[in-house]
């Protein structure tokens, strides 16, 4: 699983590595300090977790995981949409969390579920000052060890995997000589493992996801020693060439926005990788060499920065043309209220603005009515309204 990290100076990179240095900086700068800053993280959420599910072959409406997330689904939610909304919650984790949080061992294990497991010796959590390539003074070592719910997940986890192991018992997916109660089989030091009795055919008893991570995480001291853009390109390449984790793969995407963040390459906010990564064709993230694979993630990079630079001016525009609608109105208006929901969600239903601003149905939509926004669903009923 050794990975061999690129010369920084070849001729074949420099191109798309100054492109893409270029638009984040840019990027980074007007996120940080943009009157619709919170409203273009947010809306980015969003977008980026329907382009992570694109990228892997599958297709989820951004409405559709705007709904979930305000539990007002439409229909029952599909497997994509659970992911996507998996996807979803990450990243506002990482948003929350210290910038170096998700490159340490705890972080990692928190991403992908396994709190209740016990870490691995971690030299990146553990000697935080032996990062000299930080150019944000080396983020923050995280402690994962005092989270106060560590426990009660871990317990939670227990007991739903001897819930499981029941009802596989009564499906006689078991042996009908082995109790799913027995206690040699309830203990919670097997939280981090896989729940025994699972089909091979499903799961392959080889892949060692943690000699995988160390793997990958092996490659962050090399990447440490590039530019911020180049590293963040080889720890997505060696994530795809890795595949650290059998069901989490979206989380390579999410790391490089975190990656960036820790650098102080993109402080602002995490960057909304997949978005510039669906643009680009699938042969050139999949080639087999690898100075087109990294020029390719360079370029998704170059381009997630410029669809950002242009949804800061759509933002700005829209809420400059919604905020000369309501001049001249009165103090207690809910209309300025409706205006910063519009701005940090794709779109907006009417169920979400009444609960959102504590009116009536009816009054939501007079409300909507009056500020202009467009309809963006074309129905007569469950409709839709948003900025694009």
């Amino acid at each position: 699983m050794r990975y061999e990290t690129p010369d920084p100076l070849h001729p074949a990179l420099l191109p798309g590595l100054i492109a893409a240095e270029d638009g984040l900086a840019r990027l980074d700068e007007r996120a940080a300090r943009h009157v619709v800053a919170e409203g273009f993280r947010e809306r980015g959420q969003f977008f980026d977790a329907a382009a992570a599910l694109w990228v892997a072959g599958e297709l989820v409406h951004v409405e559709d995981i705007v709904l979930h997330d305000s539990h007002m689904d439409a229909r029952a939610p599909s497997h994509e949409l659970t992911i996507a909304h998996a996807v979803l919650r990450a990243r506002r984790r990482l948003e929350l969390a210290e910038p170096g949080w998700a490159l340490n061992l705890p972080g990692l294990n928190a991403l992908r579920g396994e709190q209740g497991a016990i870490p691995a010796k971690d030299d990146r959590s553990e000697a935080p000052d032996a990062q000299p390539n930080r150019e944000e003074g080396g983020g923050a070592a995280d402690d994962g060890d005092d989270n106060p719910l560590a426990n009660e997940f871990a317990e939670l986890d227990a007991a739903m995997a001897r819930s499981q192991r029941l009802l596989d018992f009564h499906a006689g997916s078991l042996a009908e000589t082995e109790s799913p109660l027995s206690p040699e089989r309830m203990t919670p030091e097997r939280t981090g493992a896989e729940p025994t009795g699972q089909l091979g055919l499903l799961f392959d008893e080889d892949w060692d996801e943690g000699a995988r991570l160390d793997a990958w995480r092996g490659v962050l001291a090399a990447a440490d020693q590039l530019p911020a853009c180049l590293g963040a390109a080889v720890l997505f390449d060696a994530w795809e060439r890795i595949e650290p984790l059998r069901r989490q793969h979206w989380l390579g995407s999410l790391l490089v926005g975190a990656y960036l963040r820790s650098r102080g390459k993109v402080a602002s906010h995490v960057l909304a990788f997949n978005t510039g990564l669906k643009t680009i064709r699938h042969e050139r993230r999949r080639s087999k060499d690898r100075s087109a694979r990294l020029n390719a993630f360079l370029e998704a990079m170059a381009v997630t920065a410029d669809l950002g630079l242009k949804e800061l001016d759509r933002l700005s525009l829209a809420r400059t043309q919604m905020e000369m609608r309501i001049k001249d109105r009165r103090s207690n208006s809910n209309l300025p209220g409706l205006i910063d929901l519009v701005l940090s969600r794709p779109i907006v239903s009417t169920a979400m603005i009444a609960r959102h601003l504590g009116v009536t149905p009816r009054g939501a939509l007079n409300l909507v009515r009056e500020l202009g926004v467009r309809e963006i669903t074309g129905r007569g009923r469950y409709r839709g309204w948003g900025v694009i």
